[in-house]
This record gives structure tokens, sequence and C-alpha cells, in this order.
């Protein structure tokens, strides 16, 4: 394989919607989503009002990459061979001594087998791998910290009440009957939640299809909420700049689900056909389905017998390892916290928030002190890297966290943004990750600034 990757070798050239085409205002739809799980909470299930109140400083909490342990209620940060890296109890961190009590002195997390090798759900535990139920987190931590405050013993029987609050507020229903708090509000003030995408970002796009690639949009998103989306961030038209969406998608199930694949199904008026179609005959858009019987059209529409493709993605569970492990697809990671270390925004996303974001506009919705959740975490330390202690506190060592090591081996390259190589050529040549090579090349425009440190402290 060469060490190199460039779109422009690619037949087909697909993208994730959320926090992939579309980025968000992160600390807005933060805010938003840990307010509509813990409204359920409070107003549902009973929980204390106390749920509701944060302060900005309580969001350095709100960390991708963690593992909630739904039998004990301790969030875990794990290293790329399943060490306990950090960890705490609630929102209170455990120290090293208490670490190793609660997992031996190798610090090893007895599940890190089922999760590395499939990343499937598990009634055990629960992997935060993107924004949309990431400050779920912070809410876990804050509900088991409210058990021991009322003397309650904590099992996994909060985490059914996490479940309700995240399926009133996105299930497929929710967006056509303003139910829940999320939808309702991203549909009252969009500009207030979503990053329309720079112009840079639609000619690149038109410049794709002009070239001759097959384009395909695949989201979990419902079709209401893709088009709300869509036309926010890309125009009235967006439609015109796909060959294929493909709505509900149900990923990973979309890639993983073989050979008991769910059917594509029509759409009418958002509505889903209750018959199955048997096969994909043409480009359109359609709801759920399955990978390869996309893959037999795409073979159709490239007039090729192996096809190849790129999926750009941000969640690991849902994008990077389904689409690389059994589609076989090349992936483009989104690492939004490339730019929490010293990766600078792109030229078009700069200029691009100035213009929706007035001086004025931001103080109303931004409070002053709270950190992105894409940010280095006081608490947690680096997504990619973290110092491991073993016991007795003397020795120290760098350790790659396992988001970063699953970074390096399931997908091609990393970005923070489309945004960042949207003015590049389609033939720019991007060197890709390879086990062969530090651990530094695969991201662009430069790894963040951990990685380099690392790889400095190794020479």
């Amino acid at each position: 394989m060469s060490e190199y990757f460039s779109l422009s070798d690619s037949d087909v050239i697909g993208f994730d919607l959320d926090h992939t085409l579309c980025r968000y205002h992160l600390k807005e739809t933060s805010r938003l989503i840990y307010e509509s799980f813990a409204r359920y909470l409070v107003e549902h299930k009973g929980y204390d009002k106390d749920l509701l109140n944060l302060t900005p400083a309580t969001w350095d909490f709100c960390f991708k990459g963690l593992v909630v342990d739904l039998e004990d209620g301790n969030l875990v940060k794990l290293a790329e061979d399943g060490t306990v890296l950090r960890a705490t109890h609630g929102t209170n961190d455990l120290s090293t001594e208490e670490i190793i009590k609660h997992y031996g002195p190798k610090r090893e997390w007895k599940h890190f087998n089922s999760l590395n090798t499939s990343f499937t759900r598990s009634a055990k535990y629960y992997f935060y791998d993107n924004y949309f139920d990431l400050p779920g987190a912070l809410l876990c931590g804050r509900v088991v910290d409210m058990l021991h405050k009322r003397g309650n013993e904590v099992n996994s029987d909060f985490w059914k009440d996490m479940v309700a609050a995240i399926d009133h507020n996105y299930n497929t229903s929710a967006f056509k009957e303003d139910a829940g708090t999320y939808f309702p509000s991203v549909k009252r003030d969009p500009t207030r939640y979503l990053q329309p995408c720079s112009d840079s970002v639609k000619t690149w796009l038109r410049s794709m299809k002009s070239a001759g690639k097959v384009l395909l949009l695949i989201t979990s998103s419902h079709s209401d909420y893709c088009r709300l989306i869509c036309e926010h961030i890309l125009g009235k038209d967006f439609e015109e700049l796909f060959d294929v969406i493909i709505t509900n998608a149900l990923k990973p199930g979309f890639f993983s689900l073989v050979p008991q694949q769910r059917p594509f199904r029509t759409l009418v008026s958002d509505v889903e056909e209750s018959e199955g179609l048997p096969s994909l005959d043409k480009p359109g858009w359609y709801s759920q389905g399955n990978w390869p019987h996309l893959h037999e059209l795409l073979k159709t529409m490239t007039g090729k017998p192996e096809p190849k493709v790129v999926y750009f993605g941000d969640s690991m569970r849902s994008d990077m390892f389904p689409a690389s492990t059994f589609g076989k697809w090349e992936t483009v990671m989104i690492v939004e916290e490339m730019e929490g270390e010293g990766v600078p925004k792109s030229d078009a996303a700069m200029s691009n928030e100035a213009q929706v974001e007035p001086l004025e506009k931001k103080g109303k919705f931004e409070d002053q002190g709270m950190k992105a959740p894409s940010d280095v975490s006081n608490q947690w330390g680096s997504y990619f890297v973290d110092v491991h202690k073993s016991g007795g506190g003397d020795e120290e060592s760098q350790k790659l966290t396992w988001c970063c090591h699953c970074i390096h081996k399931y997908s091609t390259m990393a970005i923070p943004s489309v945004e960042h190589i949207a003015d590049l050529p389609l033939d720019y040549k991007f060197l890709r990750f390879s086990p062969d090579k530090p651990c530094t090349t695969g991201y662009y425009p430069r790894p963040p600034d951990s990685l380099l440190k690392r790889c400095e402290s190794l020479l």
C-alpha cells in the first residue's frame, strides 16, 4: 500500500453529517444536550433539581473517549493496552492507590477485550465516543454523586433512566412531534447551534462531482433533521451535491449487520415505506439500508468491479471501525480535539465564525470560562497521550490513549475539520497512518501537541 492517500484516487467519496460535514457550536450544543437529558430525569424520573445547575467550570469533566462502568459508577480513561490511565467515581478523581484497589496492580479494565475487538454496546459499560451523547458522561458522573449523597447504592439501574432520557430526546419521531428539549431548540434557532459550511467546502464538493466522483451522504439522523441541517449549512439546493443520501442509516449496523442486513426503504414526506427494497437500483434519497446493497449500486454507477470508497466521519464506533473493518473503505476521521492541541483553525472556519457570530452575540451565547468539549481537560488530560504512573508512583511513562491508538488503526488519516482540506487540489497527497511510521504521521495539517511532545521524548 502506498504511504500516500489522495482523494483523486477514489471513485466514491462519502460523508457522515453531524460533526463531520456539519460542525456545531460545541459549547452551545453541549449545554443544550445536557439540559435535554437532565430535564427529563428531573421532570419524569424524580431526580434532584440540582442536576440542572451547572457552573462553567463543571464542563472540564466533559471529555470524549471515556467509558462509564455501569456496575460501579466509575468513569475510566484507557491506554491503548486497556490499562486504566485515570478514573473517577462519579465526578471525583480516584487516586493511584484507589485505581489499583479497583483494577489490580496492572490496572486492567476487565471489559477491555470486548470493547476493543468489536465496539459493541454492553449492559456493563458505555463508551462516550461522539459529541451527541458526550454531555451524558457529565450527567452520569453527577447522578452517581447524587446517589451517594442520598445514601443510595450505585448500580446499573440509573442507566435505564439515562437511556430513557436519550430516547425521549433523540427518537426518530421526536423532531416531527417537537418532543423533548433538543429538536425544538435547534429548530427554533439553528444559527445558535450549527456552523454553516464555508464557500470553500461547497466548491470542494462540487469539484468532486465535476471530477466524476460519486458523492454519498450517510447519516443516522432522520430525514427531517438531516434536511434542516443541510439547508442551513449547505443551502436549499444541497440535494444536488450528492448522488445518494441515506438517512436513519442506523450505523454501525449499516456496515456490520451482515448477512442479517436491514433493507433500504424509500421515503414519502419523511415517512419510511413499510416495504423494504430487495436491492438498490438507482441513486436517490433512502432510509436505513446496508453497505452490501449500496456496494452493488456503486459498482453499477462507477462501472468498476471494486470501486474505491473513502468515507469521512467523526465516530470511531459508528464510522471508522465499521467502515474500514466491514466495508474495507478508506476512512478520514474528523478529530476536533486536534484544534484543542495547537492545530490552528482553518482560514475558512475563522472567517465563517466571524460572519455568523458577531462579537456582541458571542457574549450572549457563550459562557466565559466554559471549556469546549474538544479542548484539553484539567481533570482528564489529553485525548491522545497520557502519563501512566506505576504503583508507588515513582515510574512515569507516556502512553497513547486507546482512542488515539484506534485513530491510527482504523483511519487512513485524521483532520480537525473538512474545512482544513477543502482548498487543496483533489490530487493532493496526504501521508497515511502506518504501523511502520512515527505515531505523528497521518495527521493533517499537523499532529496535536501531545503527540509531538511524546515523539520528542522518545528520541
